[in-house]
């Protein structure tokens, strides 16, 4: 397959993936602005709209456009600003294009599915979005991102482009969890070993789990309240968890084994190395070491697997003869 095409592939899924990512965050922001000041003070309102730009790694250049935080400038930067390349517009606009550029290599039903979801986004005004209201919106996305990744398991042949589509969704979905772990635990008053089950915990660590559509899956596994080291155990090291760092590593692994054919390559090396310690791994000896330690630790190594990705497979290495 040609650097180009694997490329194309990787980043489409990528940015359909951040766009679902990116509404998912929102939700737990907005769940967690809405907690009175007086209940959570420092953690509601402008702070946690900051620490939402903060986990995109998107709060300079909010600043430099827009200054300080703003609840509705925050909302617009991530939803519609053409200047946001994490913004749900910019990732559907990219992700079109892409498809675009590859209608060869993807289904008549995935460029029409991503098609329509760029036309809808495009059409929609703040004003109406507004009016439907902002929850309406989050779960379009989110049901749009599910539609383009139903019709692409039922008819995209099992072909390295399936690959690399799956490839970067899981790289993206794994990136996903880190953050929304990273804006609770930055929370003030969010402690890594610290048990403190009040009334606004509870609705801090269910927030997440609503917006991460795990709620269901969490009272299933644990039959118990909310508690923070095992909603923290679910999201990292459950096997049971579709959006679970331990499930996103392993998938990332075999594919990357498939895409191999059988040849030592760093690039599988990297990803064993990070699916093994998180197969095996145990929460209370994440917890010993501190979970921002740790989720710093772990974003980094996904950034590295990322890199080594890249070179392995997108960067061409044929030379033209002088």
């Amino acid at each position: 397959m040609l650097c180009r095409t694997a490329n194309e592939l990787y980043w489409m899924s990528r940015h359909i993936e951040r766009a679902e990512n990116t509404a998912r965050l929102i939700d737990l922001t907005q769940r967690i602005a809405l907690l009175p000041e007086r209940f959570e003070r420092g953690a509601a309102g402008v702070t946690v709209w900051g620490k939402a730009l903060e986990a995109f790694g998107i709060e300079k250049e909010y600043a430099r456009l827009y200054g300080a935080v703003n609840a509705q400038k925050v909302l617009r930067f991530m939803i519609f600003d053409a200047l946001n390349p994490s913004s749900i517009y910019s990732c559907l606009q990219s992700a079109r294009e892409s498809a675009r550029s590859q209608r060869g290599a993807i289904t008549a039903e995935m460029y029409e599915d991503l098609n329509s979801s760029w036309l809808s986004i495009r059409a929609l005004s703040w004003e109406q979005l507004v009016s439907d209201g902002l929850q309406v919106f989050l779960d379009r996305v989110k049901q749009r991102s599910a539609s383009f990744r139903g019709i692409t398991i039922g008819t995209m042949g099992r072909d390295e482009a399936y690959h690399f589509l799956s490839l970067g969704t899981f790289i993206e979905r794994a990136d996903c969890t880190v953050r929304l772990l990273d804006i609770k635990y930055s929370v003030p008053g969010a402690g890594d070993k610290h048990e403190v089950r009040n009334a606004v915990d509870y609705y801090q660590w269910s927030s997440m789990l609503h917006a991460i559509s795990a709620f269901e899956t969490y009272r299933r596994i644990y039959k118990d309240t909310v508690r923070p080291k095992r909603v923290a155990e679910l999201l990292i090291l459950r096997e049971d968890m579709p959006r679970s760092l331990v499930v996103c590593t392993v998938a990332i692994h075999n594919i990357l084994s498939s895409l191999v054919h059988g040849e030592r390559a760093e690039v599988v090396r990297q990803a064993g190395a990070l699916a093994a310690e998180l197969r095996y791994g145990r929460i209370d000896a994440i917890l010993e070491q501190g979970m921002q330690t740790y989720l710093d630790g772990y974003i980094e190594r996904l950034y590295l697997l990322a890199d080594e990705v890249n070179r392995e497979f997108m960067t061409s290495t044929d030379r033209i003869a002088a």
